[in-house]
């Protein structure tokens, strides 16, 4: 049998799709190694089936819908959304075992949420919070890229936002994000790191959200607080403020930002594969949320912020292909990535099954 070696647990919710991407037509993707096929019923509710007719494997994505059944492409057996068989061509008696297997899904947050596991254990409450991404006081879109690399690579990138100097220095990033303190912190399933940046220059991105949603130039105080939830999920709460107007927080108080902009950047990364992913993103916002124009052009802007970090994701994947046996250096500022990849590494641990023990018996005593 072979050795289980994948690096991403079964049992959790994995985002699929994003909402308008799933219509009433067969829709496959690729979850954890598991190739599968989406499709929205006549009633508006989303069903996920194995992407393999029970009789020769045939991709049912490659077949048709008629109603809310699949029909294969190549002998045309007939699936319910439920994955049972219910009709075979030149025969009455269906065999009880013609089946494909129908996975958990819940709609949520303008995701479709997928669960590849234990389907016993696929609680709806533990899909992540990503309110923001339909919150009627906030605004904002996203998109889905695909990246041909390990999906911890992703979660890597976000929990250390220091690249944001080096990478997206004419965007977001400036000499500020580098050279702050940071606190890093976690619990059983999730990862927080917090960064301050006070009386600093705006890099242009914030420099331009705050004179356009406030009409102020000069100097601001800045946050980025990264949060991780096991296996995949990382919302950043980011923005600016005026320097000193009261963002920062002080003795255990929660800090003012009424003259700032304020925004989520919101991340879910799926495994399609072991060396790639579906990364979906969205930015949100709680200022300005009536224009849909300032949508849009977030929402392009930052899917070229996101394409500078695809390059390098992807140059990193390649790297370590060609140098299969090298172990990664930590610095400081990869606390917070370490902590991530160290509770994903808890959770696959619990799926992996415990290898049978011999009691011992005590010395004199025979069976």
């Amino acid at each position: 049998m072979k050795a289980d070696t994948r690096y991403f647990p079964l049992d959790a919710w994995y985002a699929a799709a994003y909402d308008v991407e799933v219509a009433h037509a067969l829709l496959p993707r690729t979850i954890c190694n598991q190739k599968l096929v989406l499709y929205r019923r006549t009633d508006g509710q989303v069903a996920v089936l194995e992407d393999a007719c029970w009789h020769r494997l045939m991709p049912l994505s490659l077949g048709r819908l008629e109603g809310d059944e699949v029909v294969c492409g190549y002998h045309g057996l007939v699936y319910n959304s439920q994955g049972r068989c219910t009709f075979m061509p030149s025969q009455e008696t269906l065999n009880p075992s013609a089946c494909v297997r129908a996975y958990p899904v819940v709609e949520k947050h303008r995701f479709v949420w997928v669960w590849p596991g234990d389907p016993a254990k696929a609680d709806p409450a533990l899909v992540p919070d990503m309110h923001w991404n339909d919150d009627p006081e906030w605004a904002g879109d996203g998109k889905m890229i695909r990246v041909a690399c390990d999906y911890r690579l992703v979660v890597d990138n976000l929990m250390d936002l220091t690249h944001e100097t080096f990478v997206h220095g004419s965007s977001i990033g400036n000499r500020a994000v580098a050279e702050a303190p940071f606190v890093a912190t976690h619990g059983d399933r999730s990862a927080t790191v917090t960064r301050w940046m006070e009386g600093i220059e705006a890099p242009p991105f914030w420099a331009g959200q705050i004179h356009h949603a406030r009409g102020y130039r000069g100097p601001v105080d800045r946050w980025q607080i990264i949060r991780f939830e096991g296996p995949c999920t990382v919302n950043i709460d980011v923005g600016v403020a005026e320097a000193g107007s009261g963002a920062v927080p002080r003795d255990g108080q929660a800090g003012d930002r009424s003259k700032g902009v304020n925004g989520y950047v919101l991340n879910t990364i799926t495994p399609e594969t072991d060396k790639s992913c579906l990364y979906f993103w969205a930015f949100a916002r709680n200022y300005c949320i009536g224009e849909q124009r300032l949508t849009h052009q977030l929402r392009e802007g930052v899917a070229g912020i996101f394409r500078e970090d695809e390059l390098v994701l992807e140059a990193q994947q390649r790297a370590i292909d060609d140098r299969p046996d090298y172990s990664f250096y930590n610095l400081n500022i990869d606390a917070g990535a370490m902590w991530a990849r160290r509770l994903i590494d808890q959770m696959v641990a619990r799926e992996k099954p415990r290898a049978p023990t011999i009691p011992i018996q005590p010395a004199g005593i025979s069976s």
